[in-house]
């Protein structure tokens, strides 16, 4: 059954445009909220540019895009390289992580007391006890505004890594495999695969998600960082996991697309 409605997923667009930026730098965390900065930044996130790229694809004066860019190296977010061609002009690149987000209002409206009794104190089944704690601390943060999906995905990247050579296998068609009893025996959820070419994963009972109320948003970062590590490692390249769809968004599974290149 599908539980979200338009309605939802456009207060959930708004509050991602919303959203400041926390990046790491090497003099601590650093929290972004100029527009024009932040979309300079997701510019850079996906490749290197010169300045004249970024005004290109921002909009912005130069001027303006140059005084952002100014800010941002002040701040150690990115930094420069020569242009290879025309070692006059400068390269701009990331320079830090993207740690998560802040709202500026509450992302959820919870009773953390109702849930935890609920879900934690009356569990007897320790792997319901470590996933609602789990979803417990990912909630409290929530519910102060604080989004952690890039934290999580690096964490479930490496766990990912971790496991691979558990789950390895000559073809995709037994990687999926593999990875579907993985995912059954550590009680995950269930995997089902909806295509291999491209691979298309399909999660049901989705222990990332399952119990977050709606967020008009895909929430399963972990999962993502998981399946990129294992088919990254698989393909002998570097692939991007893209949640399509969530429960946390009123889907009725987690749906993950790999990318490959």
């Amino acid at each position: 059954m599908v539980r979200g409605t338009d309605q939802q997923l456009m207060m959930g667009s708004k509050k991602t445009r919303d959203l400041a930026k926390i990046y790491s730098s090497p003099q601590g965390a650093r929290v972004v909220q100029s527009p024009v900065k932040k979309e300079i930044l997701s510019l850079l996130k996906n490749k290197d540019m010169s300045g004249s790229e970024i005004v290109s694809a921002t909009g912005k004066s130069k001027s303006t895009v140059s005084v952002h860019l100014q800010d941002l190296m002040k701040a150690n977010i990115i930094s420069w390289k020569p242009h290879p061609q025309d070692r006059r002009k400068k390269i701009f690149y990331l320079h830090s992580r993207h740690l998560g987000d802040i709202s500026p209002q509450r992302e959820i409206e919870s009773d953390m007391d109702l849930y935890l009794d609920q879900h934690v104190v009356q569990s007897n089944d320790p792997f319901k006890f470590f996933r609602f704690m789990f979803r417990t601390i990912r909630m409290a943060l929530l519910d102060e505004g604080v989004n952690i999906d890039p934290i999580l995905h690096r964490a479930g990247f490496k766990v990912g890594e971790a496991f691979y050579h558990k789950l390895q296998a000559s073809t995709l068609d037994q990687l999926v495999k593999n990875l579907s009893d993985f995912w059954a025996e550590n009680h995950l959820g269930r995997l089902e695969v909806n295509s291999l070419d491209p691979p298309i994963i399909l999660a049901y009972d989705c222990f990332e998600c399952e119990d977050l109320p709606l967020l008009g948003r895909p929430a399963c970062s972990f999962d993502s960082g998981i399946l990129r590590a294992i088919f990254s490692a698989h393909m002998g390249e570097n692939v991007s996991v893209e949640e399509t769809k969530c429960f946390a968004q009123g889907d009725e599974c987690c749906q993950f697309h790999v990318n490959p290149g």
